[in-house]
């Protein structure tokens, strides 16, 4: 069984009271990893160490940032297999979307690296005769980050990248249900040579989460947060940070529409529809949730869908590959049933998968959905799709739309210049025509709207995000005065 231990000022060190937690393997029900259980008194002293390593940090050059962040996309990728273990083991997540998630995150920190010298600013006219003015942007600070277990090497990555290559220092937060898998990248990007203090993690006991944030966006030197997770808790966050006049980047739930339009490429709109709703069992936050379909290729559709579905391969994934791993733990599966049961008995069909054998569940198709069932508006977060029959792109369009959430979206036709036009009506910060809902790249602004949080993460526009802006001038003249 994994050991975790936190990583304060450039060391492995127990909990200041000495307690730990034990994360349980969601398919087998045994212990897959012993982590520190970092208390209030451990969370001050990741922020301090944060605090006193941010001068020297923020002092260092670009090019040093940079080769520091491309040493690190190297010693991510060596400690691959470690990775995929700890992921299976912690979250039943596939091999193969284990491998992903460090060969993606790898990039990100080359992105991130990338920009460390495209932190410009500007020289702005002034009315006032020999005043040169400047606007500048500079690090925040201390920066707490916050990410979720269901992409964990990714979204951890992406939570510390780019305001580690702004000049920022970090405390990261693992995830309960990921302690080991998070814990890695801070020793990857220790021995990449990081220095003491710039990245600093931290993990806890579930119960403790709440105490944990709190106190962490509480600590006056921490100065920006970011959270990838829930809305719920996000909202939570976004309150106390509020409390600070604190900034905060959210990327939060979604529910996310593909469209399928009566001219629509059918064998296309299958294949994204299989791998948006189904890689990582459902469990992404650009899963797509709801196929909307014109009812007049409706019948076609969703039987060529349901086939496809029935053949996705499922199991342990500590057995070897497979397309369909386990769900993250017993109370999500029993959940997702929860809302099928509901759909079910209020007149919806399932047209493939169905029930789950523990935390292994099939890819489920459910046809037939209305408002009045909780799976309608409800963010699933498992292997299950639904699908609402409509008549014509406007109506396509208001059902698309009808839903707190908007992060990614999805719309195919044959026709571009209609989806186009559509594209622009979907109330998402994300929209892809004739691709999956499923779609992420480094350096493109990654972030939703409404429910599904707000700014961006992702190349150019994370620069914005993690650096402040200052207005500087220069008098090279005598400045006349009134009096």
């Amino acid at each position: 069984m994994n050991e975790v231990a936190l990583l304060i000022n450039g060391k492995s060190t127990s909990a200041k009271d000495g307690r730990s937690f034990d994360r349980i393997d969601p398919v087998k029900g045994t212990p897959a990893s012993s982590a520190a259980a970092a208390g209030i008194a451990d969370v001050h002293a990741a922020a301090e160490a944060a605090a006193a390593a941010f001068s020297t940090w923020s002092a260092t050059g670009p090019g040093q940032r940079r080769e520091l962040l491309l040493k690190s996309a190297e010693a991510l990728l060596a400690h691959q297999s470690d990775f995929i273990d700890a992921m299976i083991r912690e979250t039943g997540a596939t091999a193969a979307w284990a491998g992903f998630n460090v060969a993606f995150a790898a990039s990100i920190l080359r992105e991130a690296a990338s920009i460390t010298t495209q932190i410009a600013g500007e020289v702005i006219p002034s009315d006032v005769p020999g005043n040169v003015a400047m606007a500048i942007r500079q690090p925040i600070g201390v920066c707490a980050a916050i990410a979720p277990w269901n992409a964990p090497v990714i979204l951890g990555v992406r939570a510390i990248a780019t305001p580690l290559a702004c000049g920022n220092t970090v405390v990261f937060k693992a995830s309960e249900a990921c302690p080991a898998v998070h814990r890695l990248i801070g020793s990857a990007l220790h021995e990449a040579g990081i220095p003491d203090g710039v990245l600093n993690i931290i993990t806890n006991a579930p119960e403790d989460a709440a105490d944990i944030v709190g106190a962490l966006i509480d600590h006056p030197a921490v100065r920006h947060i970011n959270f990838t997770g829930s809305t719920r808790v996000g909202r939570v966050i976004a309150e106390r940070a509020a409390r600070h006049l604190k900034p905060v980047l959210l990327e939060l739930g979604g529910k996310a529409p593909l469209i399928v339009l009566d001219d629509a490429d059918l064998d296309a709109a299958v294949d994204a529809s299989i791998f948006g709703a189904f890689m990582n069992q459902g469990q992404i936050c650009m899963s797509t949730e709801r196929i909307v379909v014109d009812q007049r290729i409706a019948d076609d559709f969703v039987e060529r869908l349901a086939r496809r579905a029935a053949k996705l391969p499922l199991q342990d994934p500590s057995l070897g590959p497979t397309v369909l791993g386990s769900m993250v733990d017993a109370k999500s599966a029993a959940r997702v049933a929860t809302l099928i049961e509901d759909a079910v008995q209020k007149g919806a069909r399932i047209a493939a998968g169905g029930a789950a054998n523990g935390t292994l569940m099939p890819a489920t198709v459910i046809d037939g959905i209305t408002s009045s069932m909780r799976i309608y508006a409800e963010e699933s977060f498992g292997p299950v799709v639904t699908i609402v029959r409509v008549s014509g792109e406007d109506e396509a369009l208001r059902i698309a739309n009808d839903t707190e959430y908007g992060l990614s979206a999805a719309i195919f036709s044959r026709d571009i210049a209609r989806a186009w036009n559509l594209a622009r009506q979907v109330q998402t910060g994300i929209c892809h025509i004739n691709g999956p809902t499923v779609h992420d790249e480094p350096q493109m602004p990654f972030g939703g709207v409404r429910a599904s949080g707000y700014g961006r993460f992702g190349g150019k526009r994370g620069i914005d995000e993690f650096t402040t802006l200052r207005w500087i001038t220069m008098q090279t003249a005598p400045r006349h005065y009134p009096f």
